[in-house]
């Protein structure tokens, strides 16, 4: 079939995108192509009575489908220049405000009405921060919650589902450049083509996007990988920060290495979530606006991130292979006591039990010095110890850190301004271009490439 564009990927790139196009362009023809499912139907088959833990789905319904993995990941929104990927660095600081403003809009006419907008501004948590070492990095955040997002989602789908072309569970196997366009091999060789394609395909598309560079001569260089723990301990130990900013940004430089250590995706009153990228098992965290959904608990990441240079330039492979190690000795995510990791001794059930921190996810109880490299565990305890002088009770024995949790980032792609590769009207957008690191930025560079489309027809 043909197609004035192609969207691959339904993560919040590419749903900003369509939706963007519909309104601004209604006249063009356009198709997503998403690996996963349709939204209604992404389950994940861990329900803690049958299923207690990752079955390793061949395609896993909490990183794939419409949403992306997004969908399933709180709904934070960071409407901001300071962290969430370089976006603003191609587009300008402005321009990246007014679209993650934008998106936030569409977000309330979609159900997101009701919920709030933290903001770090006139905090006094900066100074604390500040006197302790830390850095509290400024930002508004929408939270919009899981179950919200769910909702936004829905409606966001039922408006475009009888405009645009969407084709679930049709992996892409090859983009070939044609005279005029692109051919796009989908679906155990089904093909269509375009005369435009936007690719959007998220952190869990980073090899394949890999694989489409090398095949298309694009341009790449070496990205980040951010490797570190999932911290849950008692709501309350955080709750004068979460009340009043929910989501802190909070960035320390460790004595020992000087390395960087931030907190990361706060979930207050939330849940611990496993999730699956390409076959491999990491953590991640949830929470709710739904009151009845909420736990005593509040969790978050504490990541380290690590660079690398010549001649090794391969950083996913590098966190994929620390995260198969935990696989190996867990069977899938280990979670260990902090008191049981600084005295050098491995987390038993018995002791997590008798602990005053009830785990949300069912994890294999290990050693995590066993798993992470001594330079990142340093900083990771350097970091907890941080915290402890603002929020006390953060370095309490029974604080639990599960491991490990890895963010994979895209190689960044070579793009114009426009994020436009080498190829003339192929479009490479979100996670997966390396350029953004977040819901609110990735969603903004949907926007930003529609409009140049519709500005063109």
């Amino acid at each position: 079939m043909d197609y004035d564009v192609i969207i691959i990927g339904a993560g919040p790139g590419g749903i900003f995108s369509a939706y963007e196009l519909m309104k601004k362009a209604p006249n063009l023809k356009v198709a997503v192509l998403e690996t996963g499912f349709p939204l209604e139907e992404r389950h994940c088959p861990i329900d803690g009575d049958k299923v207690k833990s990752c079955i390793k789905c061949k395609t896993c319904a909490i990183m794939n489908g419409f949403g992306g993995a997004g969908a399933f990941s709180d709904g934070k929104y960071n409407i901001t220049n300071d962290f969430g990927g370089t976006l603003h660095e191609y587009i300008g600081r402005n321009k990246a405000l007014e679209l993650m403003n934008y998106v936030d809009g569409i977000n309330m006419s979609h159900g997101g009405e009701k919920t709030k907008m933290f903001s770090t501004a006139g905090s006094g948590f900066k100074k604390l921060c500040m006197q302790n070492k830390l850095k509290l990095l400024d930002a508004s955040v929408r939270h919009l919650g899981t179950d919200i997002n769910y909702i936004v989602l829905g409606k966001l789908y039922e408006e475009m589902k009888d405009h645009i072309d969407f084709k679930f569970r049709s992996p892409v196997e090859e983009v070939e450049p044609t005279d005029g366009g692109f051919r796009i091999t989908y679906d155990g060789g089904k093909t269509a083509e375009c005369k435009k394609c936007i690719i959007s395909v998220g952190r869990s598309g980073s090899k394949w996007m890999e694989g489409v560079c090398e095949k298309l001569g694009i341009p790449t260089r070496s990205n980040r990988v951010d490797l570190g723990v999932r911290v849950e301990l008692p709501a309350p130990i955080f709750s004068h920060l979460t009340d009043e900013l929910y989501e802190s940004k909070i960035v320390y430089r460790t004595a020992k290495f000087e390395d960087s250590v931030r907190t990361f995706c706060m979930n207050p009153n939330g849940i611990v979530v496993n999730e699956n990228t390409n076959g491999i098992v990491t953590v991640n965290g949830h929470s709710f606006e739904d009151p009845s959904k909420k736990t005593d608990n509040t969790n978050f990441a504490l990541l380290v991130a690590k660079h690398f240079s010549e001649p090794f330039k391969d950083s996913n492979g590098y966190g994929e292979s620390i995260a198969r190690l935990s696989n190996m000795l867990g069977g899938g995510v280990i979670v260990q006591r902090f008191g049981d990791l600084e005295r050098g001794r491995r987390s038993n059930q018995k002791r997590i039990n008798e602990g005053m921190v009830q785990p949300t996810l069912a994890a294999t109880p290990g050693d995590l010095s066993l798993v992470l490299p001594k330079r990142i565990l340093d900083g990771i305890i350097e970091m907890i110890y941080a915290l402890d002088r603002i929020a006390p009770g953060t370095a309490n024995p029974d604080t639990l850190l599960y491991g490990v949790e890895v963010k994979f980032y895209n190689m960044e792609v070579s793009l114009s301004e426009r994020l436009e590769c080498n190829h003339p009207g192929l479009f490479i957008i979100g996670d997966g271009s390396g350029v953004t690191h977040s819901l609110s930025h990735a969603s903004a560079s949907g926007v930003y490439v529609a409009d140049i489309i519709a500005a063109e027809t």
